[in-house]
């Protein structure tokens, strides 16, 4: 088991060098600061490659000083006897003293140690990372992560996954933070250790908002040791920036009281790319070998189009205006979740590289998988659920009975944009695996496309988010039951369990093992159980039975 959090390490550490270290209505942390410099976020890679790696860390300047050079050194040996590579990186106040550099020349599927070297002789932690293989490739391990809400739980799933030696790559899918404010959450579902800054009532709105959640959540040593065990390839979905974002808004941004959109989306995205061991690129393919691709979309802030609008139908409370939608802008054939660029250059990739790899790994915010409401829901319904929460399940189980699926946010409510993307890999003759998250519960998909297999879709549980079992007071697996009886794509699902998954490749079979904690209000280890689902290559639906 992981230590203790030291909260006062977690303070002092997320409020060093964010600008001139100002917090809102003069609630200054000088105390907190004194003597705070050096390396102070550990370290992270990402990006992979099979020659290369993109190397992460934090370091202030001592003296008030406004930049800082350090050296980053790549060995084959955790002892650095045996360095391979090495560069030279420059940091300071303007990106928030974080730093990131690509090595080159590395070998193909290698583990190496790294570290960074500061002017004053002194060194970072050590991370550990290895290069994607080249050529014919028996297996391939890799975890997969979303939904990270630090005040309401523990990133045990995140301490578990660390301790396995058995990963070659983490893949984060989204929501690896949350912008609410303090006020969002009520007392009884916070862990009231887990403090986040900026400590305020309002949410993220500001680079230093962004900047300074990051650096909390970078704090937690369960997530530091997550980075330091392996590379992450990582997307960010709705959280990142706020809620049910689109390239032009979100449901959770008030421009009369939050500011320009564009200047919040910037803001985010910069505050992003600056914490995270990612590159500017928006979207990118990662090659496993002869194994597999994989692919990190970006399906939120560049291309998303508006999602349509079924409230008004819903509203309206008659089956005419509900058939009206569903037959109209719900079919909007100009609907993208990726923008027609992204969408032209997936497709090509996937007919690309269906001839030379086995498998096709789409990395994807949220779920591609067709889900309408149970009708049951209705009787399991807690009885304190709020009036909102109760008038949604309603809407839903009756757009359920004339075909309209639960949630528009995501792929299903951009049906011919999933018609696409599933057509492009069926034509491409591509093994196609979507791999998701942000409904904060676990779901396999067969997903159908023309009545026929296109692919699967392993979906994972959050970290620590809170999901539609919140709403409902019955045995879980009747809910889940329910879900698979009435979604004729959906094969198993969990809606009460937290955790992550782990996806093990080889050439003919994929498996997926949904790992659940025991609890997330302590820190614990302790698992409640595992499912596991594969497929076999060609088969393009899970195994059933």
């Amino acid at each position: 088991m992981t230590p203790n959090i030291d909260r006062r390490r977690l303070i002092i550490g997320a409020g060093l060098g964010l600008g001139a270290l100002l917090l809102p209505a003069g609630r200054m942390l000088a105390s907190e600061l004194v003597g705070a410099s050096g390396f102070t976020h550990n370290v992270a890679s990402g990006e992979p490659g099979p020659d290369s790696m993109l190397l992460w860390t934090r370091y202030v300047a001592p003296d008030n000083a406004d930049e800082a050079t350090l050296r980053a050194e790549i060995a084959l040996d955790r002892d650095f006897t045996r360095v391979v590579a090495g560069a030279s990186v420059r940091t300071g106040r303007y990106r928030d003293w974080t730093a990131k550099l690509t090595v080159d020349g590395l070998q193909p599927g290698t583990t190496y140690w790294y570290r960074f070297i500061a002017a004053d002789g002194s060194f970072s932690p050590v991370g550990r990372t290895r290069t994607l293989p080249v050529g014919d490739v028996s297996g391939f391990k890799l975890g997969l992560f979303s939904c990270a809400n630090l005040p309401v739980g523990w990133f045990n799933a995140y301490a578990h996954a660390a301790a396995r030696e058995d990963m070659d790559l983490w893949l984060h899918v989204g929501d690896y933070l949350y912008e609410y404010g303090i006020a969002a959450y009520r007392v009884q579902d916070r862990v009231l250790e887990r403090e986040v800054l900026p400590a305020h009532d309002h949410e993220m709105v500001s680079l230093l908002d962004y900047r300074m959640r990051l650096a909390c959540y970078r704090a937690d040593p369960d997530l530091q040791a997550l980075h330091q065990r392996a590379p992450m390839v990582a997307l960010w979905d709705d959280h990142e920036i706020t809620n049910d974002a689109w390239e032009g808004g979100a449901q959770n941004h008030q421009p009369e009281h939050e500011g320009d959109w564009n200047v919040r989306r910037a803001a985010a995205m910069q505050a992003y790319r600056e914490w995270m061991p990612v590159s500017d690129e928006p979207w990118k393919v990662y090659p496993i070998g002869t194994l597999a691709t994989l692919y990190r979309t970006e399906s939120r802030l560049v291309g998303r189009t508006r999602p349509a609008d079924i409230a008004s139908a819903y509203r309206a409370g008659t089956d005419a205006a509900l058939e009206a939608f569903r037959d109209g802008p719900w079919q909007d054939p100009s609907a993208t979740m990726l923008g027609l660029e992204q969408e032209r250059w997936l497709y090509h990739a996937l007919r690309e590289n269906a001839r030379s790899s086995h498998w096709q790994l789409v990395g994807m915010g949220t779920i591609l998988g067709r889900t309408v409401m149970p009708q049951e829901t209705l009787g399991w319904l807690r009885p304190d659920a709020g009036e909102r929460s109760v008038q949604a399940f309603h809407d839903n189980v009756r757009g359920a009975r004339l075909g309209v699926p639960v949630w528009m946010d995501r792929w299903d409510g951009y049906p011919a944009a999933r018609a696409r993307l599933l057509r492009a890999a069926q034509q491409a003759d591509a093994e196609l695996v979507m791999l998701s998250g942000d409904s904060h519960n676990a779901w396999a998909y067969s997903l159908l496309q023309d009545g026929e297999p296109a692919g699967i879709e392993f979906a994972v549980q959050g970290v620590t988010s809170g999901g539609i079992e919140g709403s409902l007071a019955t045995d879980p697996h009747n809910v889940a039951r329910a879900f698979v009886a009435t979604n004729p794509e959906l094969d198993w699902c969990d809606t009460a369990r937290r955790g992550y998954a782990m996806i093990e490749l080889t050439p003919q079979r994929i498996s997926g093992e949904w790992v659940f904690m025991q609890d997330i209000k302590t820190r614990t280890l302790a698992l409640s159980g595992t499912h596991r689902m594969s497929a076999e290559k060609g088969q393009r639906r899970f195994n059933r039975g």
